[in-house]
């Protein structure tokens, strides 16, 4: 069974396709009407679908990523697992958060090329609750993690 954030990413993503197709639709019709105003504005709509449909492929390529960089990390057992003191609704307190941050970044400055460091320390930016580092840290881990994965391909040939 898969998890309930995966189906939640596939229904959103079925929600924005139907959008998409709309909009799309609606765009065409725009651009082939006679008026002039009609057409710019078709062509003006056409670009929502496109970003659209880029960030669609963005978000599940790092979402992909992700998946494979937690399965790898798992299999090691090295997958985050920050300890210290935690709040009713399980969360660390902001003086274990900061500590897991701490030591998080401590990785990362001694190994900034590997990706596994940027893994941790997006999870530890999650758990300082600071969301936008903690996805720019995440999308770094990932491109690193591909990059890698490529570069063992090419040794292999």
């Amino acid at each position: 069974m898969r998890s309930p954030a995966f189906l939640g990413a596939v229904a959103m993503t079925v929600i924005l396709a139907l959008y998409v197709g709309f909009a799309a639709n609606f765009a065409w019709l725009l651009i082939r009407s006679d008026a002039w105003q009609a057409k710019a504005l078709g062509v003006f709509l056409m670009v929502l679908p496109v970003i659209a449909g880029w960030y669609l492929v963005v978000e599940w390529r790092l979402g992909m990523t992700v998946q494979a960089m937690s399965r790898e990390l798992t299999e090691r057992e090295e997958l985050p697992a920050f300890t210290g003191e935690t709040t009713p609704a399980g969360r660390l307190t902001e003086e274990a958060a900061h500590e897991a941050f701490t030591l998080a970044k401590a990785e990362v400055d001694a190994a900034p090329e590997r990706w596994e460091p940027w893994f941790r320390v997006a999870y530890a930016y999650e758990e300082n609750r600071d969301r936008s580092m903690a996805r720019k840290s995440l999308r770094h881990a990932a491109d690193l993690f591909r990059a890698e994965r490529r570069a063992r391909r090419r040794s292999r040939t």
